[in-house]
């Protein structure tokens, strides 16, 4: 009996843990997220899911190398500093990442129907619907799971 009591905590320390390590990028981005969705009307579940997702919680080339939190392709200079060739457009901080994404969701034309919305469902349908992502049905269920798994239809 306490061996299985045990186990059990000891499995629950592993859960706690391993949320716990992957908590800090959450935490490191909600003042942003929090500020750009009361300006720009867009849910914070889908700014703070979509960069998750896009950036590999900020641990992949592109949020390390550009401060590209969102795949966006553009102009970078790594060519001419490191000898990388990408794709992928360069931001000078994580902060001008963030509010170009919200900017061009804003361009879209369904921003204006989902402005102020906090259906993150809506906007992933929307924004899939509009071509945001070159796979849509992979996109929109890792979306939907990072939103789901982090809880951040509740931040």
């Amino acid at each position: 009996m306490l061996t299985k009591f045990k186990i059990i905590i000891a499995i629950l320390l592993l859960f706690t843990i391993n949320i716990n390590a992957q908590t800090p990028y959450i935490t490191k981005f909600q003042p942003l997220v929090d500020s750009l969705s009361d300006v720009y009307g867009i849910p914070k579940a889908i700014i703070m899911g979509v960069s998750i997702t896009e950036s590999g919680m900020g641990k992949d080339r592109n949020p390390k190398l550009l401060n590209n939190y969102f795949g966006f392709v553009g102009k970078n200079n790594l060519m001419k500093k490191k000898g990388i060739k990408t794709k992928y457009k360069q931001y000078n901080s994580p902060k001008d990442s963030f509010i170009d994404f919200c900017k061009q969701l804003a361009k879209r034309k369904y921003y204006i129907r989902l402005k102020g919305n906090d259906d993150y469902q809506l906007w992933i349908e929307a924004m899939a619907k509009a071509g945001y992502s070159g796979n849509s049905l992979i996109w929109k269920k890792e979306v939907r799971s990072v939103i789901k798994r982090y809880k951040l239809a509740e931040l």
